[in-house]
C-alpha cells in the first residue's frame, strides 16, 4: 500500500528512507525474537517453551476467538460480552491468512510483520516529506523503541491499522483523495480509531488547500468512504444485539469503562498507580502517556496543525474521560505526529545554530537510553502473560 503511493518525482531521500525504515523494522523484529528466546529461556530454566504460545495473550487470543467462532465466542463457553469492542478487520485478516498458514498465532504474527513493514515505509516517507532530510528513519526508530512497541510485533491490530492509516494520511498530503478515502476505509475496518482518522481527513481537505489550490471539490465524496465500514459494523452488531453502539457497550461490559469527568478518571488512575501492587507500574505508565498525549495536543494546537489535532485530540479526549486510563501507551503507537516530531527534533536542520545542530543527534541517543530499557521490560512482561498496556 505505502509502496504504491510513491510519486515518480519523489526525492532520493524518500527512497533511502524507505530502505532504512525496512532495515529498522526487520532488525527490531529480530531483536524481539532474541528477547523472547533469551528472556523466556532464562526463567523457563531449561524446561523449554512454545514460542508462538508466548505471543498468544490478551487481545491476540480474543482476535483469534472472533476469527474462529465469530462474535458469539467459542461454543460451549459463556459468551464474552467484550468481543464486540474489537472491529472485524483483524479477525477477517486472520481467517484469510490462516487458510494458508495453519497456525493461528503464527498468522497473527505474520500479519503484523507485513503490515508493520508497510506502515514504517509510509511513516518514513511522510516524515521525509515534512523534512528535514533524515527525519524519516529517526521517526521510525523513535516509534520502534517506545515502551509499547511490543504490540507491533504481536498479533494485535495496531500494525494493521497503521498500514492503512499512515498511507491514507500520506495520500491526503499528496492530495490523492481517492486513495486517502479507500485506505481510510481499511483503517475503519480495523479499529474505531478510523472514525477519528475519517474526521481528520475532512479537516485536512478543508484546511490544506492553500498549498494545493487545484483541489477539485468533486473529490470530497471520497472522504465519505471511511465512514462506510463504521456504519456497516454498527448495523451488523445491531442485527446481533439490538444495540447500534454494541462496540461501545462492550467496553463497559468487558472492562468496566464508561464516561466520567476527566478529574474522576485521573484520580482513579492516580490512586491505582500509587498503590503497592503488581499492576501499579502499568498505571504509572498510563499517567506518563496521558501527559505526553496532552502535551502533543497543546503543541499541535500551538502550531495550528488542525487536521492532526483533530486526529490526536479526539483520541486523547476520549481516553481521558474513561472511567480510568487504559491502553493510552498502546494507543500512542497510532499517533504518528508524535513520532515525526521526535524524529524532526533529533535531525539537524540547515540554518540552525551550529550548537543546536550538534546537540540534535544526542537527543536521539538520550531518548534511546531512556526509553529502550522500558521497552525491554514491557516486552518481557507481555511474554510472561502480564498486562503490558
Amino acid at each position: 500500500m505505502a509502496f504504491g503511493l510513491a510519486k515518480p518525482e519523489q526525492s532520493p531521500f524518500m527512497i533511502t528512507s524507505a530502505r532504512e525504515a525496512l532495515a529498522l523494522w526487520f532488525g527490531t523484529r529480530l531483536v524481539m525474537i532474541m528477547i523472547t528466546v533469551v528472556g523466556v529461556g532464562a526463567w523457563a530454566k531449561g524446561e523449554g517453551f512454545d514460542f508462538l504460545d508466548r505471543w498468544r495473550s490478551w487481545d491476540a487470543e480474543l482476535f483469534i476467538t472472533i476469527a474462529r467462532f465469530g462474535y458469539d465466542g467459542e461454543p460451549g463457553r459463556p459468551p464474552d460480552p467484550g468481543l464486540p469492542a474489537f472491529f472485524p478487520g483483524m479477525p477477517l485478516m486472520l481467517r484469510l491468512v490462516s487458510s494458508v498458514v495453519p497456525d493461528w498465532s503464527l498468522s497473527g504474527l505474520l500479519i503484523s510483520l507485513v503490515a508493520g513493514a508497510v506502515a514504517m515505509v509510509a511513516l518514513a516517507r511522510l516524515a521525509e516529506s515534512e523534512g528535514p532530510p533524515g527525519a524519516g528513519w529517526r521517526s521510525v526508530f523513535a516509534l520502534l523503541v517506545c515502551p509499547t512497541a511490543v504490540f507491533l510485533f504481536a498479533g494485535y491490530s495496531e500494525a494493521l491499522f497503521l498500514a492503512f492509516a499512515v498511507p491514507a494520511w500520506l495520500a491526503a498530503r499528496q492530495r490523492r483523495w481517492m486513495w486517502a478515502g479507500l485506505l481510510g476505509a481499511g483503517a475503519s475496518c480495523v479499529r474505531i480509531t478510523g472514525l477519528f482518522l475519517a474526521l481528520a481527513l475532512i479537516v485536512e481537505f478543508c484546511t490544506g488547500g492553500r498549498a494545493h489550490p487545484d483541489r477539485p471539490v468533486r473529490q470530497a465524496a471520497w472522504l465519505a468512504v471511511p465512514f462506510v465500514p463504521l456504519v456497516a459494523y454498527s448495523v451488523y452488531q445491531y442485527t446481533r444485539t439490538g444495540d447500534w453502539l454494541a462496540w461501545n457497550r462492550a467496553q463497559e461490559a468487558g472492562w468496566g469503562r464508561h464516561l466520567v469527568w476527566p478529574w474522576e478518571s485521573f484520580l482513579t488512575t492516580w490512586n491505582a498507580a500509587m498503590r503497592d501492587e503488581t499492576f501499579a507500574w502499568v498505571f504509572r505508565l498510563e499517567l506518563a502517556a496521558a501527559i505526553v498525549g496532552v502535551a502533543l495536543v497543546v503543541w499541535l494546537l500551538a502550531k495550528r496543525r488542525w487536521s492532526e489535532l483533530t486526529y490526536v485530540g479526539l483520541q486523547v479526549g476520549a481516553l481521558l474521560v474513561s472511567s480510568y486510563y487504559l491502553s493510552i501507551p498502546r494507543t500512542a503507537l497510532l499517533w504518528w505526529p508524535l513520532w515525526i516530531a521526535v524524529g524532526q527534533a533529533c535531525t539537524r536542520r540547515p540554518g540552525d545554530p551550529g550548537r543546536l545542530n550538534r546537540l540534535r543527534p544526542w537527543l536521539l541517543v538520550g531518548y534511546v537510553l531512556l526509553i529502550t530499557p522500558l521497552s525491554v521490560l514491557n516486552t518481557l512482561a507481555f511474554l510472561k502473560g502480564t498486562w503490558a498496556g
